[in-house]
């Protein structure tokens, strides 16, 4: 039995760790430039058409200048990082300490070890230039709606998320116009224009080098009402 009296040391302890974390996170990659990040299920197997768009959308984004972020494991993230180290570019993981352990994959240049999910969601977020986000679970929508309402609720500087894959999102997109837009209002119209669907690597990849170029900036766009701190 724990006593109670260890708790606030612990507590603290904790604290310390989750600021080394973020730490660590913000020294190696405040320096690698503009990133998208890429996300997905890590279940998708290598011989999977979406493995086979996730690794030829990763290396049209390096080609393009931009670094890959991932979450450092299997599937969709592995085929991400692959396409980028294939091409020479920078390819990131961001690998999570899980009770069943994630094995990082072998394609990372750049690769960091977190155990607290809230601090790898801030790496993934802060240095993105771009979202992709390929098919998956609950990990992977918890990573598509997280950054909805960051931007919807002018929390996080817009900027362009694609899900890839219309067959996929498809029925997710409907149900949100029908059941959240259009028949209750939980959503304003303009909710909808934060992401957009696509099926080819290159179209994805133009969405976020013309959204780059129309900002004048190397920065992130900032959406009206919000200001950079």
């Amino acid at each position: 039995m724990i006593d109670s009296a260890d708790k606030p040391v612990k507590d603290l302890w904790r604290l310390f760790h989750i600021m080394a974390e973020f730490t660590e996170g913000f020294e190696e990659l405040a320096s690698v430039g503009p990133a998208v990040s890429i996300f997905g299920s890590a279940r998708t197997a290598p011989e999977h058409r979406y493995y086979k768009l996730a690794t030829e959308t990763a290396a049209e984004v390096s080609k393009a200048g931009f670094a890959v972020i991932t979450g450092g494991g299997g599937g969709i993230m592995e085929a991400a990082n692959k396409g980028a180290a294939e091409v020479q570019g920078t390819s990131i993981g961001l690998n999570i300490e899980l009770p069943m352990e994630q094995i990082p994959n072998d394609f990372q240049n750049i690769s960091l070890n977190f155990r607290y999910f809230f601090v790898r969601k801030v790496m993934f977020l802060k240095y993105a230039h771009g979202f992709i986000v390929f098919p998956g679970g609950y990990g992977t929508m918890d990573e598509f709606f997280e950054s909805l309402v960051l931007i919807q609720t002018l929390k996080q500087a817009h900027f362009p998320i694609i899900l890839m894959g219309s067959d996929f999102w498809g029925g997710l997109v409907k149900w949100i116009k029908q059941a959240m837009l259009e028949n209750d209002e939980y959503i304003s119209p303009d909710d909808l224009d934060v992401f957009t669907i696509c099926d080819d690597a290159k179209a994805a990849i133009k969405i976020i080098t013309e959204f780059r170029a129309q900002q004048g900036q190397t920065g992130l766009a900032m959406p009206p009402g919000m200001k950079k701190e």
